[in-house]
């Protein structure tokens, strides 16, 4: 059984994340969406809400037959990959700096469990400048994200902000 994680902070999920489990499904039998539990950063969602965002948007997802799972795990990528038995890392790439910076986590990555290996997808031209960050960074700022992540997760920041009033994030 060929089993992939796809691990990311997904803070927001994004089309572009999407994009990447639709394209990659024919590749594997099963892939984990493996939400990173980050304490340096500041996210806008609590893994819990990631994890349970993912699991509702999951299955209106093409997948090919490939079983999708989400998971969250804290610490090395690489680890957490081969405590489950996966066998390959997904990573999405947008641009040349996403090229630089994956390469040497990948690097990485195979020293510290040289059976993993990682597999590169190009973003589609669709999203190749969508990400979570600037995904943020335009909702709180009052631009328009539709069509560039799912409704459910929209829906999600709107509650997240009318709760934190403008104070908030």
């Amino acid at each position: 059984m060929r089993k992939a994680i796809f691990p990311g902070s997904f803070d927001p999920l994004t089309n572009g994340h999407l994009d990447v489990i639709t394209r990659s499904s024919p590749l594997f039998d099963e892939i984990v969406i493996a939400v990173l539990n980050n304490p340096d950063k500041k996210p806008m969602f609590s893994v819990e809400e990631r994890v349970q965002m993912i699991e509702e948007i999951l299955p209106a997802i093409k997948h090919n037959g490939c079983v999708l799972t989400v998971d969250s795990f804290s610490g090395l990528t690489a680890e957490f990959a081969r405590r489950i038995g996966a066998s390959a890392i997904v990573r999405g790439i947008r641009a040349v700096s996403d090229y630089e910076y994956e390469l040497r986590m990948a690097l990485m990555n195979r020293k510290l469990e040289p059976t993993i290996e990682t597999v590169f997808l190009m973003a589609d031209e669709e999203y190749s400048y969508v990400s979570s960050t600037l995904m943020k960074q335009v909702f709180l700022l009052g631009g328009r994200v539709n069509g560039l992540i799912p409704e459910l997760v929209e829906s999600r920041m709107r509650e997240k902000l009318n709760t934190a009033g403008p104070q908030g994030h």
